[in-house]
């Protein structure tokens, strides 16, 4: 990989500076992070391109064991931590107006949910207890801690399959999807996790029910950062606690609008009544552009990733067979906020999908 390729990594460090940078210019400065994210980087990635380049098998081999590529991912866990605690310090110290409020907290999701959401599903794939140790502390600062349950034993097994609430349906509106994915991979996660301790013969009401853990922790992590700041200012710090839960749930929503994105559509052939084909690089959509995909750590390599899991972001493939996104997920989730736009975009691709894989069976 090219020294501007391990480079390129680190640029998704621009998202918390330019935020950082935003709020203490103050006023409509707030939302550059926004219009970097959203009107800049959708530009860049048409006027750069693609890359679809692949390694090697053996620059593979020798990559993935490159502790430079697990370090960042570790510097950013510690980093938004800190990013986070920033933040509510912030809010709770400074007066801000309507408009400097929502720019600024939408530009801390961008960095939580965009970038941070995307490191904790990195990490989470991996069997290195520290690594997950990371992904679950990424979580916690989102409100999200199911995710690591739910992506890992729930969506990845049935994953463009009616069983999967994080896989959006044809024709099927964000908004509408947002609601079934948020609620049920939160109950399905419940479920996955009841399961694992029966087969263990463990109670479903003990300190053993990781469900319980997550479901606490993020309100622990906000309660302290509250009586922290409420003991330094000498009066309640409720600005913390409306700016923690916001930015959470614009930091899910990214994810979920990533979700929709990724599998809008794709369906996965039922074998037998519950069985179906196993995942391959065709039950994802996929997106090579250059600039986006150093930002979220090769993740819009969706297709490599369902196929194999465990693979570290910077060895990710190309396959000229996945279905391929017109852009990369800025731009797409700027579509996928307007759903007539959407379908009118998206359906004709579906489609040519839909034909690809009928032909591809028919001709085998």
């Amino acid at each position: 990989m090219s020294w501007i390729k391990k480079i390129g990594f680190l640029t998704a460090f621009i998202i918390p500076s330019l935020t950082v940078l935003g709020f203490y210019s103050g006023g409509y400065w707030n939302w550059l992070t926004v219009a970097f994210v959203f009107v800049l980087i959708p530009l860049a990635d048409h006027l750069i391109g693609e890359d679809p380049e692949n390694l090697s098998e053996n620059e593979s081999l020798l990559l993935a064991e490159q502790f430079y590529y697990r370090f960042i991912t570790y510097v950013w866990t510690f980093f938004q931590v800190a990013f986070v605690l920033w933040a509510c310090w912030m809010v709770a110290s400074h007066s801000l107006d309507l408009m400097e409020w929502i720019g600024f907290t939408l530009s801390c999701a961008l960095v939580t949910g965009g970038i941070g959401i995307t490191v904790a599903h990195e990490l989470g794939h991996k069997k290195s207890g520290w690594e997950r140790f990371c992904s679950k502390l990424l979580l916690m600062t989102v409100c999200y801690m199911h995710f690591y349950i739910e992506h890992n034993r729930g969506h990845h097994v049935y994953v463009a399959t009616p069983r999967d609430p994080a896989t959006s349906r044809k024709n099927e509106p964000f908004y509408r999807f947002w609601i079934r994915s948020v609620f049920g991979s939160y109950f399905s996660a419940w479920k996955l996790e009841k399961e694992r301790l029966s087969r263990r013969k463990q109670g479903f009401l003990s300190l053993r029910n990781n469900m319980l853990w997550f479901t606490v922790l993020p309100l622990i992590f906000c309660a302290l950062i509250v009586l922290a700041a409420t003991w330094y200012l000498q009066e309640m710090a409720w600005p913390v606690v409306v700016f923690f839960f916001g930015q959470s749930i614009l930091a899910f929503t990214l994810l979920e609008l990533v979700n929709y994105i990724e599998h809008y559509g794709i369906v996965r052939k039922e074998l037998a009544p519950g069985r179906y084909e196993k995942v391959n690089p065709m039950h994802s959509w996929n997106s090579n552009h250059r600039l986006s995909n150093f930002f979220l750590f090769q993740l819009q390599r969706h297709s490599d990733h369902h196929a194999y899991a465990i693979k570290r972001y910077q060895v990710l493939k190309h396959y000229d067979e996945s279905p391929q996104l017109p852009s990369g997920y800025p731009a797409m989730i700027l579509l996928a906020a307007c759903p007539p736009l959407w379908f009118r975009w998206m359906n004709p691709k579906l489609k040519a999908w839909e034909e690809e894989v009928y032909n591809a069976k028919g001709s085998g």
